[in-house]
């Protein structure tokens, strides 16, 4: 992006039904989203001009819309087609496609049933989400201090921005200690996703175990690459796991639209005042994974 904010990206971008110069898609300084944090979003990702798992992606973003009891104002099929459109007005093949929806500006405080909910999607080239020398070997976890909340005290099934505020928080203290990104446990302790990625492990016996996502998302990709296990045989386990068990796995990975399949190799940091760090293999299950996941993703 030659050191240009995203604001100055060149293109068009999808703004309540109709296409804008990229530079034009504003919102004002007193929108209830940003100063209330009503707003939800989608990832998604295009491979050779097709977008993986859209009406999964969009049907998510309109349940995350009814848990934040937001009504968006168009159906999925016109998001459906304006992803579509943006992809093509934008003249991208491979490519990044966030859809938000959003709280305006014509109520402040903390009631906001007046606000009108804007609709944008923007589309641009992203390579990978993690650098590709590093996921060759396994990218390094630093566990984080903050902690996925009661589902009680959040709406954690949906894709809302304000959950991601500690993920933020999470991978900025991991980046200044020279890590790629964090672990984040759950409020109990156990072991819960990165901080956009869900996290998977491989024991001994070629077993798959996973956390089971009772406070954070079951993510599309997620769920994409369990049937892709499953489909070669492959046992996945979905449970609670605690962090001490991290010394029984030989491998590990992280799944999601942006990460794809993440190959980890280290997860270290402070567990119940110790410093811990725990080792983990690029090993085959993994390698076969990621590339099922790439066949898929590409395939016609």
């Amino acid at each position: 992006m030659a050191g240009k904010g995203f604001d100055q990206l060149e293109g068009e971008i999808w703004y309540d039904g109709e296409f804008v110069p990229w530079v034009d898609a504003k919102l004002h300084v007193l929108s209830h989203a940003l100063h209330y944090a009503s707003s939800v979003f989608e990832g998604l990702r295009a491979y050779e001009g097709r977008i993986f798992k859209l009406e999964e992606h969009t049907d998510r973003l309109f349940e995350s819309a009814r848990i934040l009891d937001m009504e968006i104002p168009f159906t999925p099929e016109e998001i459906n087609e304006a992803c579509r459109a943006a992809l093509a007005r934008n003249n991208l093949k491979d490519a990044y496609i966030r859809p938000v929806a959003w709280r305006g500006s014509e109520q402040m405080g903390v009631t906001a049933r007046g606000a009108k909910i804007h609709v944008a999607i923007a589309t641009w080239q992203w390579p990978s989400y993690f650098d590709p020398e590093l996921k060759e070997k396994g990218i390094r976890l630093n566990i984080s201090e903050w902690r996925r909340p009661d589902p009680r005290t959040a709406p954690s099934r949906a894709k809302a921005a304000g959950l991601y505020m500690i993920c933020t928080l999470s991978k900025h203290a991991a980046e200044r200690k020279g890590y790629t990104d964090a672990l984040m446990l759950d409020w109990r302790g156990r072991v819960a996703e990165a901080t956009g990625a869900n996290i998977f492990f491989v024991d001994g016996e070629g077993k798959i175990h996973t956390p089971t996502p009772d406070c954070f998302l079951d993510g599309i990709t997620r769920r994409t690459v369990i049937e892709l296990a499953k489909a070669r045989q492959i046992p996945v386990i979905e449970r609670a796991i605690m962090p001490d068990e991290l010394s029984e796995f030989e491998q590990c990975f992280l799944t999601g639209t942006a990460a794809e399949v993440t190959p980890v190799g280290e997860i270290s940091g402070e567990l119940d005042g110790e410093e811990k760090d725990f080792r983990f293999q690029v090993g085959d299950i993994t390698r076969a994974l990621m590339g099922d996941y790439e066949k898929l993703v590409r395939a016609g």
